[in-house]
């Protein structure tokens, strides 16, 4: 990968990118006021279930299959599917969310227009439109999903900033894991089964106090 690739796709996937990651817990706040996530430990547990089982599993999946894509008719199927996937309506808010602020950003920078919606769909389709490496984009953008929902649970549990970074570390694996299933495979494979985590992004639209809109 070039250097030019490798400054668009971090400047893509920084937490100064307009997307407005940083309002999202992925239904982390809901696990934590239930009593699911308690410390580091079972932080670095339920993202690595969200990397096997949950959306990391399924981002991939849909990221690679937008790369791929062969026309925008294909992509606008994908969207509509990536959209169907999701398991609360909350958890639709923030894949649609996140996907209509970085298309937006897309066209007002790189004048790239993509009329989708759904952030792992819009996020292959940029990768394949401006010719970046797909292995390096899944790689990048699942190590910027857990790195999002680390500083997230750092507002919500007593994990510290060294903490933190050493789950991070600890998940390298299990992220090219995930980078390589969604290389290998394709959407005949797209399953889930994070349910704990489903669970709790539905029990986050109802709770009676949050700091997160998911």
């Amino acid at each position: 990968m070039t250097i030019d690739a490798a400054l668009l796709l971090q400047q893509w996937l920084s937490p100064a990118f307009p997307i407005g990651a940083f309002a999202y817990s992925h239904g982390l706040e809901a696990a934590v006021d239930a009593g699911w996530l308690v410390d580091d430990a079972s932080l670095q547990d339920w993202l690595c279930d969200l990397l096997e089982f949950g959306a990391g599993r399924s981002d991939a999946l849909f990221i690679a299959a937008a790369f791929h894509a062969a026309d925008a008719a294909e992509l606008d199927r994908l969207d509509a599917q990536a959209l169907a996937f999701q398991p609360s309506r909350e958890r639709a808010f923030e894949m649609t969310q996140q996907g209509e602020a970085f298309v937006r950003t897309l066209a007002g920078v790189w004048g790239l227009d993509l009329n989708l919606r759904s952030y792992p769909v819009a996020f292959g389709a940029a990768v394949a439109a401006k010719e970046l490496g797909l292995e390096a984009a899944i790689t990048l953008y699942l190590q910027a999903f857990c790195s999002n929902l680390i500083a997230a649970a750092q507002r919500l549990l007593p994990v510290g900033q060294l903490q933190g970074q050493c789950i991070l570390m600890q998940l390298i694996p299990l992220i090219q894991a995930a980078t390589q299933r969604g290389l290998d495979r394709n959407l005949q494979d797209l399953a889930s089964a994070g349910f704990l985590s489903d669970i709790a992004a539905m029990k986050h639209e109802t709770q009676y106090s949050r700091i997160f809109r998911s």
